[in-house]
């Protein structure tokens, strides 16, 4: 080993971030454990490497006397005599000519076999370090990325719809359970994706970027594309005004593929939330449609008055009555629609009135003015004919918890939707 040694570590930590003092600590405890192989024992010596030259020394203490025992002279034992604790008179006075009897030298012991030997284990940790510590660096960078949208270009598709991702130091895989129904895909092709969790199969450690990685598993970094927190993510990447903490997003309600509707609240005064994440002639909300593969997105604004904010989850549709409560039997809201916006307010399927009582965290029934009337709840036509003796809960809970989850699930699932 010797100055191209350290020239070459210090390249790995320039271009790999790998510490050259964290390899040059491993080389020099190799080179004490294949001392101690060798001889079967450290004791009185010390194994030095220099950091600058890239040599390393081995040195003992001896105690200098008249004559050293004949059993480290015999030439069988010539491995046992380097690590012998004495040293004859005369041997000692070459090394420091005013040394007595009884004094203990520093000695450097030189030994070729044990060199070769060094250099060949020396050699084989170093590889060994060189990719624990690629590892190692590779866990912190996404570690620290968990929770964030990174971008990747696709490898391949396996035959069972799972999609092998570069996304620059390491490759991940899109499972075909995180990927997006219609959303097909070629090799070549740039792809976003959410990091839901990075971990290195060390349950214990996972939460600790500075862990000991040798006995960790496989890298591992689990992504998704179908994921609501995509969507808040993506928003917050194309609104200025979410991201410097103007607009907020409260919820997110998704049926990835199809439909998203998304609620937002203005935290300054003289601010249209809406406007703001819409754009002018709608260039941030089509940005985002155009990532999610023209994926249909609803913004709506949030209101502290339950029954104002289900009005607006229901657009497009135009409500004339509501009544919502907030009581031991759970979040309930009774809504009716004109006869001719009946099927625009359940939606396809039950899709707009089920992402709403998603977004809202409401069972929401709705009923047609002709239903009404016959079910003897309702008498005619009344812009103000929200319930004013229902119970409204102003400490709404549908906000977007924090950023811990688990397979991107993120809303609770309404209370009973009575769709029509």
């Amino acid at each position: 080993m010797s100055k191209e040694l350290i020239t070459a570590l210090n390249a790995l930590e320039k271009e790999n971030g790998i510490s050259k003092e964290v390899m040059l600590d491993t080389i020099e405890k190799s080179l004490k454990d294949e001392f101690k192989n060798q001889f079967n024992t450290i004791e009185n010596c010390e194994v030095v490497l220099d950091r600058i030259t890239g040599d390393f020394h081995i040195y003992a203490n001896r105690t200098v006397v008249d004559t050293v025992t004949p059993a480290e002279e015999m030439e069988e034992n010539r491995g046992k005599f380097v690590y012998g604790k004495e040293i004859s008179y005369a041997d000692a006075k070459k090394i420091k000519p005013d040394c007595q009897i009884g004094d203990v030298l520093r000695v450097e012991i030189k030994s070729e076999e044990f060199s070769r030997r060094a250099a060949k284990s020396a050699k084989g940790t170093i590889v060994q370090k060189i990719r624990e510590e690629e590892k190692n660096a590779i866990y912190n960078e996404y570690h620290s990325k968990e929770h964030e949208i990174i971008t990747g270009i696709v490898q391949r598709i396996d035959d069972k719809g799972n999609i092998l991702v570069d996304i620059g130091r390491t490759q991940t895989t899109l499972k075909k359970n995180e990927c997006v129904k219609g959303e097909n895909y070629q090799r070549g092709d740039r792809i976003k994706l959410y990091v839901l969790e990075v971990s290195n199969g060390n349950k214990n450690n996972n939460n600790d970027p500075k862990a000991d990685k040798e006995k960790s598993g496989p890298l591992v970094i689990r992504v998704s594309r179908k994921t609501p927190y995509l969507v808040k993510r993506l928003f917050e990447e194309e609104v200025a005004e979410i991201k410097d903490g103007v607009v907020k997003i409260v919820s997110i309600a998704r049926e990835e593929g199809s439909r998203t509707k998304i609620s937002v609240k203005a935290e300054v005064p003289n601010v249209d939330p809406v406007g703001a994440c819409v754009g002018i002639n709608g260039a941030r909300v089509k940005a985002i449609v155009n990532e999610l593969g023209n994926e249909q997105i609803d913004i709506i604004e949030w209101d502290e008055n339950p029954a104002q904010y289900i009005v607006n989850a229901l657009s497009p549709a135009k409500v004339v009555s509501i009544s919502a409560c907030d009581d031991e039997n759970g979040k309930k809201a009774t809504v009716v629609v004109s006869d001719q916006q009946l099927s625009l307010a359940i939606g396809k399927a039950g899709q707009n009135v089920r992402l709403a009582a998603k977004l809202t965290g409401y069972g929401i029934d709705i009923k047609s003015e002709s239903q009404a009337r016959e079910a003897g709840e309702y008498e005619g036509y009344n812009e103000e004919s929200y319930d004013d003796d229902a119970e409204y809960s102003e400490n709404m809970n549908d906000t977007l918890p924090d950023e811990d989850i688990q397979d991107g699930d993120v809303e609770e699932e309404a209370g009973n939707e009575e769709l029509e």
